[in-house]
């Protein structure tokens, strides 16, 4: 999702400057939508809460990561908050005027919608747009809440900053602290000086004490706030414990277990017959691709062969997809093995209740088949972002097809928003334009991140992992009864 504080002095929109494509995820000229358009998908998962393929109620709800885009733990409280159907008022640092570069005039490298003259956006043909600013950070945004449990991994962007870097005391005290960079020198020596080969821990604090005092050039003064502090790891899984007991589950994925031993894995039990196995993939040192670490790995191995045991379907959840699967990075002195793509697949094609792997990352709709010798195999399908275009999600349905075989259905969702966006700053409107920003981004292939045809609103056939005969009618009518006896619950709570 990549819900944004664009307002934060942590953030580092400048590098840009450099390398636009290298360092697109830096800056988006919708960044100061990402609540509205989270809250509008969340409505759009709600509307199709039955099925229009066979009328079968959600089940379930899961994030495959990057949630918070800057690892700041007032982002990954709005994103909690939203899918839970609290009011988030998508402004920090108390600010009741937008105070960030695309407010600025000095920051001409970036989407200054009141004023895009002379500036790269201006020149590409984006509008001038004087109230959106104000409009994004105005008022409370009301999301209706998902209407079934929903659960959560960890995605490179809530391990590392912007989902690359180790999270050094200059950002923190950058993130926190009265002073954003606007200018490419300002951030590279304010935020990212402590990477140096050469930066010591006194020349760190000197950074760090710098951002505080403001005496550098390229920053302006902004409100300090404190919930803009960026989290630990634990941190991750400990604001998954407040939330609200509906949708639930308190969590989100997470137990006790996780936060006593520091493990970021988990499983869960979707229903009797569907079980879902959730990874965290991310590389803890450096880089935005990952890897699987051997703990994990063996663990997946174990759950796997139970499910198969106990004939139980088995959905895999990861950030990280087949693609990206090939950091090994590690610190000095670590020695836990590293398995890349072909180890993890390679291991889910010996249990064929594997039959889904689902993941993100890489921001675009994506299906591959993962065949077994022999026949058969399991489906990965990968779903784009909420930041970037098409700004897509997507709900999957298990049919069983009482031939020997089951079918995966995929069904790509919009959110909730006009094709073509209003200028009233309602909801729906500001998500409709953020859609339409994404969608002229010139240094992206936009139209590439669709998928094709294959990648979108497919049956996914494979053979039956075991004689699904043995689920009865009455199990599968009972299942329904509670999650509709939920939907119902849901909709006179939410009334339309």
């Amino acid at each position: 999702m990549h819900v944004i504080d664009a307002q934060s002095p942590g953030r580092i929109e400048p590098m840009i400057v450099q390398d636009h494509a290298a360092w697109g995820s830096a800056f988006h000229p919708q960044d100061p939508l990402t609540v509205h358009v989270t809250a509008a998908m969340v409505q759009s998962f709600a509307d199709l809460r039955y099925s229009p393929l066979t009328g079968a109620p959600m089940a379930a709800a899961i994030v495959t990561g990057d949630s918070a885009d800057m690892h700041s733990a007032l982002e990954l409280r709005w994103y909690i908050d939203i899918l839970d159907g609290v009011p988030v008022l998508p402004s920090s640092g108390g600010n009741t005027r937008y105070n960030g570069v695309q407010a600025w005039p000095e920051a001409r490298w970036a989407y200054r919608p009141a004023d895009p003259g002379g500036d790269d956006f201006g020149d590409y043909g984006f509008p001038t747009l004087p109230d959106l600013l104000t409009q994004a950070i105005a008022r409370p945004v009301h999301s209706v809440g998902l209407p079934v449990p929903w659960y959560a991994v960890y995605g490179n962007h809530d391990t590392l900053m912007l989902g690359t870097f180790d999270v050094s005391s200059q950002w923190r005290a950058q993130a926190v602290g009265g002073q954003k960079s606007f200018t490419l020198e300002a951030t590279a020596t304010t935020a990212l000086a402590g990477y140096a080969a050469t930066g010591s821990p006194l020349q760190r604090m000197i950074d760090a004490l710098g951002v505080q005092s403001g005496w550098r050039p390229g920053l302006r003064s902004v409100p300090a706030d404190a919930q803009r502090r960026l989290f630990e790891q634990r941190d991750f899984m400990a604001e998954h414990f407040r939330t609200t007991t509906t949708p639930g589950p308190v969590g989100h994925g997470f137990t006790q277990h996780n936060l006593d031993t520091g493990q970021t894995w988990w499983k869960a039990d979707l229903s009797d017959q569907v079980r879902m196995l959730g990874l965290d993939t991310c590389n803890q040192v450096a880089g935005p691709d990952g890897a699987v670490p051997d703990d994990q790995f063996q663990w997946l191995r174990t759950e796997l062969a139970a499910a198969q045991a106990q004939q139980r379907l088995v959905l895999v959840v990861s950030h990280h997809n087949s693609l990206t699967l090939e950091n090994r990075a590690q610190r000095p002195g670590q020695d836990q093995l590293l398995h890349g793509a072909d180890e993890f697949i390679d291991l889910l094609l010996q249990y064929p209740v594997a039959v889904g792997w689902l993941n993100g990352h890489t921001h675009l709709n994506q299906i591959l088949a993962h065949r077994r010798p022999g026949g058969g195999g399991f489906w990965e399908i990968t779903t784009a972002s909420c930041i970037d275009f098409p700004q897509q999600q997507q709900v999957l349905e298990l049919l069983d097809n009482r031939d020997g075989t089951m079918s995966i259905f995929t069904t790509v969702l919009d959110h909730a928003s006009p094709i073509i966006p209003g200028n009233s700053g309602s909801l729906a409107d500001l998500a409709s334009r953020s859609r339409e920003l994404a969608a002229n981004d010139w240094a992206e292939n936009p139209l590439m991140l669709r998928g094709s045809a294959l990648d979108r609103n497919t049956e996914l056939l494979l053979p039956a992992p075991f004689d699904l005969s043995g689920i009865s009618d009455a199990a599968l009518e009972a299942q329904s009864l509670a999650q509709r006896a939920r939907l119902v619950a849901y909709e006179q709570r939410s009334p339309r």
